[in-house]
């Protein structure tokens, strides 16, 4: 290896090259590819611009920018620098950004010229930031990112990193609260790469990947940098919003052989005319969901549609990964699957105490990835991180083969008749049903005072003028056949879409308010 520095700019970048994969596309977006050497140089560059900019050691940078190949470039040259690049949602408002900016006091913004309008009115208000630097095309006032990054030199000494040295945060999603920003360290990126990325899911040099997940937050991260970069693969990006017919299109054109989505989406491109095999790709040989729970009936149509299987996975920011994973050689739609090896994984009681095979417990995981804590944090830094375990917030059940099925977040699930109900086994029932496209289930009190599951639904949209109050008494009907009289639906509602947060989770506590 060319440095046994544990940066992971090195590790990523330095040490492929080393491997021999220096002319092979590391990155293609809809306007350029960039080898793993042109990355290497351009990201030297990027070290070289913040270090001209003022941008030391330990300071941290925002990136706000859409999937493009400078995305990995600004990422991996501010490591380099032993700068500390923190990725910003793209799909939030002002508001929230100016709390992420003022809360990391980031010396500079990195910010593609497509989201400056909605990050533009609050930049006055930002003390700590100094340097405001636009990625693309357009009018402004700020610094070019691609004029100034030509000017720097190419030649840059890689910062000399500990394993335990903070590399990058991700800013948790925020969905019931301020976001969070969760410190992660220079080893973890190449830990995920190993124990999941090439321990589940077999990634090898000759992948092509396409993951919808973006990689602002730990999953896309994880998909279209650490796993492909690990053993020298590409990837594909698309700056867009990921439609279907947009995926379909990608597919087609670069015959990817993984791809990630999350549940809502697979369900959407199982919806969309599109769907058939011949607009896939023929290279594809396993599709990966994580965000949500993956209702068993998509999987099942997902596989029979295209001959190849959607293995569900749990992970988290705050563990920057999948920890927990269906196997291609294991696989049980309806379950989360085994621990991903590496991780170790509880279930507890509301005291703390370790919950018998087949009831219903919080979720405790350790592993090597887990955040050093949450910055600025201190009391929620506790509360989720025990020593070595970190509290998921997850509801399951596990079973005698150390295989577990999801039940819900700990806010989300509900006692019926003094048992607990998990409105993710209510979801799965209703869209296995054929008119359901989506599904989320709530708890609501009666006229008596007493709790009883409600369900917000989405249609096919060949089914939306269907006879409502005939198709509630057909789908109560549905779940009590298939999951059990006393846990279907005493309320069902048609809703044209569900709330869901930037990444695609569904925000249940929008439908509870």
């Amino acid at each position: 290896m060319t440095d046994k520095s544990s940066n992971a700019a090195i590790q990523f970048i330095d040490d492929q090259i080393e491997n021999g994969f220096g002319d092979k596309p590391a990155f293609i977006d809809p306007s350029r590819s960039l080898t793993y050497v042109q990355l290497d140089r351009e990201s030297r560059q990027m070290a070289n611009l913040l270090e001209s900019s003022g941008i030391e050691r330990e300071h941290r940078i925002a990136i706000l920018a859409i999937d493009t190949v400078d995305w990995p470039v600004m990422f991996f040259g501010a490591m380099r620098a032993g700068v500390i690049p923190v990725a910003l949602n793209t799909l939030l408002g002002p508001d929230q950004y100016e709390y992420m900016l003022t809360d990391s006091r980031a010396r500079a913004l990195f910010v593609s010229s497509a989201l400056l309008p909605a990050v533009e009115s609050v930049l006055s208000s930002l003390p700590n930031l100094k340097t405001v630097v636009v990625v693309g095309e357009g009018e402004h006032s700020h610094t070019d990112y691609h004029t100034t990054l030509a000017q720097q030199s190419d030649a840059y000494e890689t910062v000399q990193s500990s394993p335990d040295e903070v590399a990058f945060w991700l800013y948790s999603s925020g969905s019931t609260g301020a976001p969070k920003g969760a410190q992660h360290v220079h080893s973890s990126m190449m830990k995920t790469a190993v124990d999941y990325g090439q321990g589940t899911l077999g990634f090898r040099s000759d992948d092509v990947v396409l993951s919808a997940a973006k990689m602002f937050f730990a999953y896309g991260l994880g998909n279209s940098i650490s796993f492909p970069m690990a053993v020298g693969a590409t990837t594909v990006l698309w700056p867009g919003r990921p439609t279907p017919d947009d995926l379909f299109g990608l597919m087609k054109a670069h015959q990817p052989t993984l791809f990630f989505g999350v549940p809502t989406l697979y369900a959407a491109m199982l919806a969309n005319e599109q769907c058939v095999p011949e607009n896939g790709s023929a290279n594809l040989r396993l599709c990966i969901s994580a965000g949500e729970a993956l209702p068993p009936e998509i999987g099942r149509s997902w596989q029979e549609r295209f001959g190849v299987p959607i293995l569900d996975g749990v992970g988290s920011t705050e563990m920057l990964h999948i920890y927990l994973s269906n196997r291609e050689d294991a696989l049980e739609y309806g379950t989360s699957g085994i621990a991903v090896p590496g991780y170790s994984l509880r279930l507890v009681d509301e005291a703390g105490n370790d919950v018998a095979e087949g009831e219903i417990g919080e979720m405790l995981v350790s592993g090597e990835t887990a955040s050093i804590g949450y910055w600025n944090q201190v009391k929620k830094s506790r509360n989720t991180f025990a020593g070595h375990w970190t509290y998921t917030g997850d509801k399951y059940t596990r079973d005698a083969n150390d295989r577990y099925t999801y039940c819900g977040r700990t806010d989300d699930m509900f006692k019926v008749s003094g048992i607990w109900l998990s409105p993710f086994e209510v979801e799965s029932a209703l869209v296995d049903h054929s008119t359901v496209m989506e599904a989320a289930v709530v708890a609501y009190e009666d006229d008596e005072g007493l709790t009883k599951a409600k369900a917000y639904v989405v249609l096919h949209e060949q089914n939306r003028e269907d006879d409502p109050q005939s198709l509630r008494d057909d789908l109560k009907e549905h779940v009590k056949t298939a999951i059990g009289k006393w846990k279907y639906p005493r309320q069902i509602e048609f809703i044209d879409a569900l709330p869901k947060t930037a990444t695609g989770k569904i925000q249940r506590f929008k439908l509870r308010d």
